[in-house]
This record gives structure tokens, sequence and C-alpha cells, in this order.
């Protein structure tokens, strides 16, 4: 039977059912005309082409009135295909609506998904009249309704933020108190004793790796692997069928549901600065056979080619008005409807980069952001690079923003490596990095600090591996970073010797330690409490397997271990307001304090001059914390102040003693962590102020000031999840 359609609205975009009808709304300025295909229950078979009968400012739109939920569809679009011009319309494709909320069924990697013909020495050129609806993932009209209760969105201030990255399958998959049907979903990763597992480290931000639909590279495809990470997507609206339970994207407002109701914050990881279409010789999904030439950035000279600054083919051209309001929708969607509480955006630089190509703090897209009133509250992270001329711009991004802080990741390992001649980058580090951060009103919070991520090593194969491993990639161990400051602690992988097995978990708990102890957002890295490791591979990016994924009942003693002092050293930055300030320090006394609110301490315990601060074989220091929060009034309306504490570092491959100050700094210290001599907490041990500490080498020394320690809150210690009963 043939569909009724009237010319419906062009607003909003996408397929909106408004409890009639469903409307139709697509944007393509250069498109000749546009149909939307109608297919049955199951995906297979094309029942009805009903083309869209009217073109408003460059929005074709038409309204089928007896279109119900649940409806699947695609669109088919008319126009010239002439690569030259930067044209590749072919109605031969089925392309998926930008703006679809659910997909039916996976992307399934076939030549009949590129609109050229692959074996022709034409190339890109060549025109391919296969259609690939078979192939293709199908739209969904979707009817928009959650019971969300008494849903409340945690309030978590930046100062207080911890970060968990976390990935939806490689937290789950091997989780043995996650049922096995849920296992690799949203469902399972809302299951209990996961959340609580987060809990127990303080954890009240969690940050998802990429949950958008994947399109898996051709030479990923060919090898039997997958783009596990999740850094292609094609569209920007729906959740990733693979991460559904079932095939009902409430799963995700349930999971974002139980976070909150923990506490817990949810942050996604969006890519919105390329496509998984690729270049000039990639396939056709969406954008490139709806409009290429408004929604790709080509070159100006070229228009057949793409100008790539993120290094995967193709960059989203953000500045242009309508990619622009896709990409604010697909943002103000998530938040508004799926009630995420922020977003972390990868090769952000590419976003800011203006008509021009050029990065700029003003560009369209930022300043979009800055005045929206949905987005402006909440948090947004950048990843503050791209590939492109000008592409790395730490410390540039505006106010409101805080950004991956990668020249932290970088310090920390080369001190903890043993590098001379960066205790001076490593201070700046541990204050927050004033020196990048500090200006146009920016506090502490604009640097995310992190050690280790998903790109890149894991915490454990940091001290395990001096090299790359990344066989497995099937890239001849081409792929991956070479610079990474690692150190193997004295044998390559894996090893009997208990003492590279230990020097390495002392490793461990230094960089966790500093971590915890350092101004500014921290962030952990999925497993690395657990001592996960990917065998030396720090790309694994395509590895969807027990490579990645977190093995929780394989943990050891050592394993255990590690996971106490992790749990410490984050309840010790929870208790402990002076670690997480909300304003820089400026080595200055406050009202009535005896003491600045920082010291840097020289090892014969005083205060370090200019000159030594260059001095290239400096692998030891510390600082004096004079318990100044940077909170100016508390609720009494005294200013709040923390205990003082004293933080020494080593890296020196030698035992050093340190002279602990005297004079108005303390007259005795307690220890609560020291990484060579974790007992040394346990015993109750103190210092007096003039005594030189037994500092060992390569180790991290908190001591608190004796005397009336402030109170706090316990973080929850459940049990391992191999440990407890099922649910």
């Amino acid at each position: 039977m043939s569909q009724t359609v009237w010319p419906g609205k062009p607003y909003p975009l996408g397929a909106t059912w408004d409890g009639r009808g469903t409307n139709f709304a697509l944007f393509s300025a250069n498109a000749e005309m546009v149909e939307v295909c109608l297919f049955d229950g199951k995906g297979r078979k094309e029942l009805e082409r009903v083309r869209l009968p009217e073109y408003t400012d460059q929005i074709w739109h038409g309204y089928l009135p007896d279109l119900v939920p649940g409806q699947l569809y695609g669109y088919r679009v008319y126009g010239p295909y002439d690569p030259e011009r930067g044209h590749r319309f072919n109605h031969h494709k089925l392309l998926i609506d930008p703006y679809a909320r659910k997909l039916f069924g996976s992307l399934v990697w076939n030549r009949a998904n590129y609109a050229y013909q692959l074996e022709s020495r034409k190339g890109d050129l060549s025109f391919n009249r296969q259609d690939n609806a078979r192939y293709m993932p199908k739209c969904v009209i979707t009817e928009s309704s959650f019971n969300w209760r008494e849903d409340n969105r945690p309030d978590v201030p930046w100062h207080h933020t911890m970060i968990y990255e976390t990935h939806v399958r490689g937290m789950t998959m091997r989780h043995p108190r996650v049922p096995d049907d849920r296992r690799g979903t949203f469902s399972g990763l809302a299951q209990r004793p996961v959340i609580e597992h987060m809990k127990s480290l303080g954890i009240n931000v969690v940050e998802l790796l990429p949950v958008h639909p994947v399109a898996d590279e051709r030479h990923l495809t060919e090898k039997g692997l997958v783009n596990y990470w999740g850094y292609s997507p094609y569209t920007y609206f729906a959740p990733n069928p693979a991460y559904l339970e079932s095939d009902q994207i409430n799963e995700f407002r349930y999971m974002v549901r139980r976070f909150h109701d923990a506490g817990i914050q949810v942050i996604l990881d969006v890519v919105y600065n390329h496509t998984g279409e690729g270049n000039h010789m990639g396939p056709t999904l969406s954008f490139k056979g709806i409009d290429n030439a408004s929604y790709y950035r080509l070159k100006p000279d070229a228009p057949r080619f793409y100008e790539d600054v993120t290094g995967c083919g193709n960059t989203l051209n953000v500045p242009h008005p309508r990619v622009l309001q896709m990409v604010m929708d697909s943002l103000r969607y998530w938040v508004v409807d799926m009630r995420v509480d922020g977003f972390r955006f990868d090769l952000a630089t590419t976003l800011a980069r203006n008509t021009a190509g050029h990065f700029n703090p003003q560009s369209p897209f930022l300043t979009a952001v800055r005045q929206d009133p949905v987005l402006s509250k909440v948090k947004m992270i950048a990843e503050p690079w791209d590939l492109g001329y000008g592409g790395y711009q730490l410390g540039n991004f505006l106010p409101g923003w805080s950004e991956w802080n990668d020249r932290y990741r970088d310090t920390v390992r080369q001190f903890w490596k043993g590098e001379g001649g960066v205790i001076g980058d490593l201070a700046f580090s541990l204050t927050g990095s004033s020196n990048r951060f500090e200006h146009s009103g920016r506090r502490p919070r604009a640097s995310i600090n992190f050690v280790t991520a998903h790109d890149g090593f894991t915490l454990h194969d940091l001290v395990s591996y001096d090299r790359k491993h990344n066989e497995a990639n099937g890239e001849n161990n081409r792929d991956g970073s070479d610079n990474n400051n690692s150190w193997n602690c004295g044998a390559e992988g894996p090893t009997d010797d208990p003492a590279v097995n230990q020097l390495r978990l002392r490793q461990k708990r230094n960089m966790v330690a500093t971590l915890m102890l350092s101004q500014g957002v921290p962030m952990i890295n999925m497993g690395d409490e657990l001592g996960r490791t990917q065998h030396g591979n720090n790309n694994a990016y395509c590895q969807d397997n027990p490579t990645s994924w977190v093995d929780w009942e394989g943990l050891n003693e050592e394993d255990l271990e590690f996971l106490s002092f992790f749990r410490q050293v984050c309840a010790i930055r929870v208790k402990h307001p002076v670690f997480r300030r909300p304003r820089f320090f400026h080595g200055d006394y406050g009202t009535g304090d005896p003491v600045k609110d920082i010291t840097w301490l020289s090892p014969e315990g005083r205060e370090l001059t200019g000159n030594e601060w260059r001095l290239s074989y400096a692998r030891c220091f510390g600082f004096h914390l004079g318990g100044d929060t940077g909170e100016y009034m508390t609720r009494g309306g005294m200013p709040e102040n923390d205990d003082r504490f004293l933080v020494l570092l080593n890296a020196h491959h030698a035992p050093i003693p340190f002279r602990l100050p005297d004079g108005s700094l303390g007259n005795r210290w307690r220890v609560l962590l020291d990484t060579a001599n974790p007992q040394m907490a346990e015993r109750d041990v103190t210092f007096r102020a003039g005594e030189n500490y037994p500092f060992q080498d390569r180790s991290l020394v908190l001591l608190i000031h004796e005397g009336h320690e402030r109170g706090g809150g316990e973080l929850p210690h459940p049990e391992l999840p191999f440990q407890a009963e099922k649910d």
C-alpha cells in the first residue's frame, strides 16, 4: 500500500513522531531529490520509497501521517556523482539519517558500501550501481519516553572530581557478577558490583569511551579485527546497538540513572572531528552520500580530496552552520534526553578551527558552547591537539573548559623513570600546571591529570616494558607510539624475579600516589587499580578480546596489595581538601597563618633556591602544605583549613636521607604513606622535626603534622566481586 505524504515541516531535523505520524527533515544543500526508504521489521525487505516533496532553506522534508514508532527506514539521496567537484551522490546507497536516535542491525563491510568500484582503474572516479541496503543498519523511528523517577543529577564540583575512564565492554566482559547476557552492555555496566567497585575508589565521574555506532576500517575487517575503542563513528545520536542487551535505547538511560543514584556523573568521550567514512577511498554510509561538499572539509584547490587534520582520512566541517547545528543538537540530546553530565572531545583542536583552518578560541563551536544555556552548565573536557598545523593547543581553550594534560603524564613518567632535570616541571605538574592554565580566570580544575589512559600502556605495562609489543594488531609493530617514557625495571615483560616485581609494584605506587596528591582533576585508566595488562600493547584499539578486558578473577597477591594501596591513597585525597584546592598555590601566607600555603624543600630540610631547580642531577625534593584549602569561607564564616602535610619524592636509584624541616613548619610528623615501606603507615610511626627520614630509593612519602587530625568520611571498601556471593 502506498504511503500518503504531506509537505511536513523543515524542523526539527530527523524523523520525529508527533503522536499521529512522522515528519522527516534532512539537510542537503546540493541534492536533487531525497527518498525515504521503508523496511520490514527485520530490515531485510525494502517495502516502499517515498519522495520527500518539499525543499525549504536547504532542508528536504515531508510528513507521513500513518508512520509510527518502530518503523525501520533509511535515505536515498540523488544528485551529481562528481568527486572532482566534491559531490559523491549515489542513490544506490542506503544512507543513515544523521539524526537517527536508534539503529537496528549492524554495519557489515561489503564492497557494495562503496560509491565507486573497488577494482576500477579509475578508483573513486568510477561509479558503483550495487545496492547496499542488506549490509546497512536501519534507522528506527522512536518514541522518547522513560520513567526517570526522582533522578537527581549529582552535583560534583570540579575540584572534587575523580574520573574513571572506562569501556562498556572492557569493564564488564569478564566480570563474574555481571550476568552473561548483560556483559559488554550498558545494562552490565549498571550492575551493582561494578558501581560499588568505582565507589570504593572514590570515583564520582565515569567517562565512557565512545558509545556511538562504529564503522570498522576495511584493513581491520580483512584481518578479523574491529575498532574496539570506537573512534570511528558514522552517526551521533544513536547508541551503539552492540552495547544494548535487547534493542531498547532506554537501557542507556537506565545505566545513567543507576550511576546518578550512586552519586556518580556520566560523561561521554565523543568524536565530532571526523567520521568512519574515511577519505576519498572510503565507504559511503551517511554524510558523504547526503552532501559531501557541506559535511566535510575539502581541499579548496582539489575538492576530490579531504582536508585531514585528524589522521583518520577526513575532517568534519564543523564551521558550516548546518554541521555545527548537528553537533550542537547531538550534544543537547545527550544532555537533555539521555541526561549525561558532560563530554570529553576527541581531537578538540579540530572543532575549534575556523573556516581558514586555524585554531581560534573564538571559533563558532567554542562560542556556541559557551553561550548555550544547556551545554555551558555541564563538564567539557578537551583533548587539546590534533595532527594539523598548530594543532597542539594545551592551555589555550576558553575558561569553563578542562583539558587532558599530556605534559603532566610525560613529566610524571620521566621523573619516576629517573630522568634528571625535571623537578621544576614536576613541581608545576603537582600544583595544577599553573604555568599553562593560570590565565583568564582559569583554575587548577582546567588540568585533567593522568599517568595512563586508554591510548598507551596500562599502568602495569608502563613499569614492565621498555618497548611496545603491538604484533597482534597485524601492522608489524609499526603502529602505536615509540615515545612511552616507560621502564621495565630490569626485565622485559613478565618475570619470576621477586626483586623486579617488587620494584614494579613500588613504581606503580609512586605514580598513583603522585596522581592523587596533585592539584587538578585526576583521571584513572580502567583496571589500573587491578594490575590490568595488555601484554605490552600500547595501541589496543582493535583488540576486542581479553587483551583489553579487565580480568576480575585473575588477581594475584601483589594485585590485591596494590588495590588496597590504591584505595588508601584515593581515600586520603577524598578526605583532605588541601590536595584538591579550587585555587592555585602562590607561596603566600594566609590571613593569620604562620606558614605559606606551599613551601618547596630540599633534602637538607631547607627551602629550595632558584638554582637548585635547574640542577641536572636533582631527583629528590619535597614540599610542605600549610593546610590552606583555597576555600575562602566555611558555612560558619571562618576560613577552612586542613591538616599540614609533607610530601617527599625520591626518584634516585639510591636512598637519600631527608631532613624533616624544623621551626614553624611543624614539630612532629606521622607517616601516612611510604611507597617503599607500606608497613610504616600501619605501625603509626612518627618523626620529630630535624630528624632524617630513612628515605628509600624510588619512593614517595606522605607525612601528616602530628596533632588534631581533621575528620572526614571513609570510602566504602566492598569485597572484591569474585569473593562475594552473586546477587
